[in-house]
């Protein structure tokens, strides 16, 4: 494709993805704060232990960490090696750092809606074929089957990256004197046709840094749901954002008045007797005031934040509902009949029913046929495709409650 098409492209992505930054960054903001400042303007944690509670339970239910939640099944015998292909899957999976990356993509997908894993395959002579990495969906941006990673690497990191680069004569001159100075590069995949360019402005023509065509997607992006027409998913926290707000506004309220009913606030008479600067507050402190006046006295406040903890439940209460934190699991205070266990699970199913279902079609499948094609190219096991030679039978927990398990 022409460079000067692909960057009308990125533009493009770039402007469909301008509002959502800043929904993006509000609600990480209420949630997972980044620095200090940030921290510094959270009051109420409620969101923020809900959203770990829902990533660990999509982890639990949809890709638990053991190697059990796929198999292939065979549709013939004429087939491949179907068993032998799931139990190289799997271990190649457990040996890389899946575990740990996923559950990254699943805070993201709580807090974002989207999420993006990309999984590359590792050098030969590694423990596992696969490495994969959680992108910030800040670097993302994405149109109908295309997408653009933007990162800042050094020139040094991109000549290393793409030894066969040549770097145009702006760029040689700078690294003559500086191997680090910081590029933005761009990756792009339409379809599966890859382009990387560097964004520093010029002809695009002389900025491109590699060409090239995946077999299969190794970009993993999947939503928690989705509106029609829009790109990019929405979220549970994003759904409860106002509740969050609010919720953290009413306990800095609450946690200003505190303040006041400890320390109180006082006046006093300026006779020139008491001295505002030494005045210290404290238990068994003596402070002097001129005969006859009235010295150091309390000035009443009319704040009564009786009615915030009332507020403030029921904001917790809907912040918990929105984020699935009083729906999900099997968690009760007492002995359940084997009655309630099914309904748990009817309900869990219901409510987590439409993204599961995205969920497997957007990452489980994607990521199996990768890790296939993968693998058949290395030559550890014979070519093997879910469309025609096996199906993916899923046996995760919230497949085995469903009776749904194949893909």
């Amino acid at each position: 494709m022409n460079i000067k098409n692909l960057q009308k492209m990125y533009n493009t992505a770039l402007e469909l993805r301008a509002p959502w930054l800043k929904r993006w960054d509000e609600a990480r903001r209420y949630t997972i704060p980044t620095s200090d400042t940030e921290v510094a303007t959270l009051f109420d944690g409620t969101a923020s232990d809900a959203v770990d509670n829902l990533s660990a339970s999509i982890y639990t239910l949809l890709t638990p960490p053991e190697s059990l939640w796929i198999n292939l099944v065979r549709e013939s015998d004429m087939s491949p090696d179907s068993e032998n292909a799931t139990k190289i899957l799997r271990a190649n999976l457990n040996d890389s750092n899946f575990y740990t990356t996923v559950h990254q993509c699943y805070t993201d997908l709580c807090i974002y809606g989207t999420t993006c894993m990309f999984m590359a395959e590792n050098p030969i002579g590694a423990d596992s074929a696969f490495s994969f990495t959680a992108i910030p969906m800040s670097d993302i941006a994405i149109l109908p089957n295309a997408v653009f990673h933007t990162t800042t690497m050094t020139a040094s990191e991109v000549a290393e990256k793409y030894p066969l680069w040549t770097p145009p004569e702006s760029v040689r001159k700078q690294m003559e004197s500086d191997e680090n100075i910081p590029l933005r590069l761009v990756q792009s995949l339409i379809g599966l046709d890859f382009v990387a360019w560097l964004d520093v402005g010029g002809n695009p023509e002389n900025n491109i840094v590699a060409t090239g065509t995946f077999d299969t997607n190794p970009y993993l992006i999947f939503r928690w749901n989705l509106c029609s027409g829009e790109l990019y998913g929405r979220s549970p926290v994003l759904r409860a954002l106002p509740d969050i707000k609010t919720a953290n506004k009413v306990v800095e309220l609450v946690l200003k008045n505190a303040t006041i009913a400890v320390s109180g606030i006082w006046q006093a008479d300026d006779d020139g007797v008491i001295n505002l600067q030494n005045i210290n507050l404290t238990p068994g402190s003596i402070i002097p005031k001129a005969v006859g006046s009235s010295g150091l006295t309390p000035l009443t406040s009319g704040a009564n934040f009786d009615v915030s903890q009332l507020i403030l439940s029921d904001l917790r209460d809907r912040i918990r509902h929105t984020l699935l934190a009083d729906r999900l699991g099997l968690i009760s205070d007492r002995e359940m009949t084997a009655t309630e266990v099914l309904a748990r699970n009817a309900d869990m199913m219901r409510v987590l029913g439409a993204t599961y279902g995205r969920l497997l079609h957007e990452f489980i499948r994607p990521l199996c046929e990768r890790g296939l094609q993968i693998l058949s190219r290395r030559g550890l096991i014979e070519p093997i495709s879910l469309h025609s030679d096996a199906e993916l039978k899923y046996l995760a927990p919230i497949a085995i409650a469903t009776n749904d398990t194949v893909l």
